[in-house]
Order: structure tokens, then sequence, then C-alpha cells
């Protein structure tokens, strides 16, 4: 495997501060390249898109190579991507206008281990026109969501699922394929919430089975923004609401107002950069992707596997991410300590680890840990085992353990 860390980490300028990020599940920070892209967009001549004059046609570009930068990251089709404000708001929206189609003799499905954002909006749309809300549940001991708890769940009645690629918690990845194979058996739609696993892992949309795909390139070193990857026809078959002057053209439908410019070329600056990453420089830009992510995640899982050793030497701590198949994020609580009060500790030495539960309430709840959860440690394509060495010398500094 090639992976040159350091090389990497003399592009990220924030790095340059000296603190050791854990904090990547809550955003990245961003090489150089991306600031560039976006500063770059924002002191170019830019108009409304269209096709006249140079200002119009620099967005318009600037649309088209975001949506083909996504659908490589994605493996999806450029004509369903679209763009938003976050991934929170574009399901939101999503489950607005596929609830339109729902009455009270419909089912929903949401997941225990989601973050909120896949969850509260399809709750909300469903009582909204009255339909059942059903849950599907976790181990709490091993993290693990597997297809037979979704199989549970499922009837006749069921018209959609909701359920994460990777969890932004604990980090459990759910077998997707699998889940995505009963659901579409039972004639219902599959919704994942793929910002965290975006960012850790190689994504293919079509062997996922996922209907509708949200993530967040903020996640993955680059602008805040949100996407969501559909197939065309299906959304050809969905109404939103929208201005009557503004295009019925899918995936335009469904971007309310003019887009952001700079964030979709600092998008698509991103999705270069990991590109960039690949040990093989040939090929196209998805198989180079494919490659870079792969590279990444064997990094990460190394570099994880070197922390979680660390981890099992520490008395008094509580490892709750255990689910076989994960990202390479850890959630800690500590025997007779406060996790808010580590997270200051830590932060005081210049190792930014945060404390909560991360918007995903139904987890930390499930997990017993009420909506206070635990020490959230995220590794990032720039985390190095300096970086990691440094968070198990200030645990252990807080512990009191030599």
């Amino acid at each position: 495997m090639s992976y040159d860390v350091a090389a990497l980490r003399a592009q990220f300028p924030a790095l340059r501060a000296g603190t050791a990020h854990f904090d990547g599940p809550g955003g990245t920070q961003v090489p150089e390249a991306v600031a560039q892209a976006v500063a770059r967009t924002l002191t170019s001549p830019i108009a409304n898109r269209g096709r006249v004059t140079a200002a119009e046609r620099l967005a318009d570009h600037t649309v088209l190579a975001a949506r083909a930068a996504m659908a490589d990251l994605l493996g999806a089709d450029p004509r369903g991507v679209v763009f938003g404000r976050s991934a929170t708001q574009l399901t939101f929206d999503l489950s607005r206008t596929l609830a339109a189609g729902w009455g009270p003799d419909d089912e929903v499905v949401v997941s225990r281990l989601d973050h909120d954002a896949n969850v509260r909006p399809w709750v909300r749309a469903a009582e909204a026109v009255g339909a059942t809300v059903r849950w599907i549940g976790f181990d709490p001991a091993s993290g693990e969501l597997t297809a037979d708890d979704v199989a549970g769940v499922l009837t006749e009645r069921t018209r959609l699922v909701a359920v994460t690629g990777a969890s932004n918690l604990i980090g459990t990845r759910p077998p997707v394929a699998e889940i995505s194979s009963l659901v579409h058996d039972a004639g219902a739609l599959l919704a994942v919430d793929g910002v965290h696993l975006t960012a850790h892992a190689p994504v293919d949309v079509a062997t996922l089975g996922a209907d509708f795909f949200t993530c967040s390139p903020y996640k993955f070193l680059g602008p805040h923004c949100g996407v969501l990857a559909a197939a065309p026809p299906l959304l050809e078959s969905l109404a939103p609401p929208k201005l009557l002057a503004a295009t019925d053209q899918v995936p335009e439908r469904f971007e309310l107002g003019t887009l952001p410019y700079e964030l979709l070329a600092g998008t698509t600056a991103a999705v270069d950069f990991l590109a960039g990453l690949s040990p093989d420089t040939s090929g196209s830009r998805r198989e180079r992707l494919v490659a870079a992510m792969t590279t990444l995640e064997e990094y990460e899982d190394g570099l994880r596997e070197h922390l979680e050793a660390g981890l099992d030497a520490l008395p008094g701590v509580r490892l709750w991410s255990r689910a076989t198949h994960r990202t390479p994020t850890l959630l800690l609580t500590f025997d007779g300590h406060d996790a808010t009060d580590v997270y200051r500790f830590l932060a005081e030495r210049g190792v930014n680890a945060p404390a909560g539960s991360f918007y995903a309430l139904e987890a930390s709840r499930w997990l017993g840990l009420g909506d206070t959860g635990g020490l959230r440690i995220g590794l990032a394509p720039y985390t190095d085992r300096d970086d990691v060495d440094r968070l198990l010398t200030g645990l252990r500094d807080f512990l009191g353990v030599r």
C-alpha cells in the first residue's frame, strides 16, 4: 500500500497550527486546493447559469463539473446528483415530497443507529399524513445492525426504509446491500445516509442498492453543502414544491434558488484531491477514486488498530465501537469521569476530540448513554501515528496512568 500521510498533511494549512484533529466526523479540515477553488470562483466574473456571457458559462460549467465529480465519487449518474445546503435539508425536502403519496395505511421504517437527519425528517413526514413509523433496533453490546433486524419490521405496507451507511457515533457499517434486497422485495424504497460512510470507504450507489443516497462534502475535505444522489427516472417521478418560474428539469427541480457556485467548485476540488491519493495515476477519475478510497480505508483501519491497542491498556475506559465492519470512529466513556471533562482536558493540550451524542440521539439513548453520549474519536485522511500517540498520552495523563 502506498500512502504518504506526511506529504498529504503538508497540503492542509490548518494543520500548521499544531492541533491533532480527531473531530473529522463533524467536519474535516480542507486542503489548500479546495480553499483556492472556492476563492477563485468567488473572485471570478460569475452570474446565474446560462450560455451567453462568459460569466454565465462559468456558473454553468461549475455546476456541471460538480455533478460529474460527485457522480464519479459515488458511482452515480450525474443527471441524478442534487445539491443543497446540507444533507439534513435535502432529506427534509425529500421526505415531504415522498409523503405527499403516503397515507394512514402506509408504514415508514427508521433505524435507532442513525443520525437524526435520517430519522426525524421521515418521522415527521409520516406523522403529517398519518402513516405508521416502525423502528429498527441494533445490538447495544456489539453495535451491529443486521439484515435480520430490518426483515423483522418490513410488511406489505412499508413504503420507505431509512438506514445509515455508517454510524457517525460508533462507526458501525450495516450490510446495506443485503438490506436493500429485502427492502426492494417488499416493494419499498431505501434511503441511505451516506454522510459518514463516504468519508472513509469507496461508495457505489448502485451496488449498495440505495434509491436515495445523501452525503456532505465537508465530511471529506470539501466545503459545507449537501448532496443527494438518485436515479434520474426516480427523480422524474417526484414533484417537489418549487417556484412557478423554476425549471422542471431534473435534477434542477429539486434545487431551490441559485446554487452556491463557490462551494460546488470546492466540492469538485475535494473530489479531485481524493482522486489524487490513488497509488495509480492512470485510469478514469472514478477508477482513481475507488483505488484512493480503498487505500485510505486500509490506512485508517491500520491506524485504528494502533489506537485501539493503546485504548485497551487504559483502565476504566469503555469502547462502544465494536462492530466487525466499521469506520475508524470510536466512542468512549470513562468510569467515574464525564466525557466532557476529558474533551476539555485534551483540548488544552492541542488534541481535538469532542464529547456528545452528535445528533445520533436514538443511538446514544439505545446504548444507555442518554443524550450525553461520550468522547468521539474520528480518524481522517490527514491523521498520523503521532496524532494518535498524542491522544493516547493525553488520555493517560487525564487518568493518571504512567
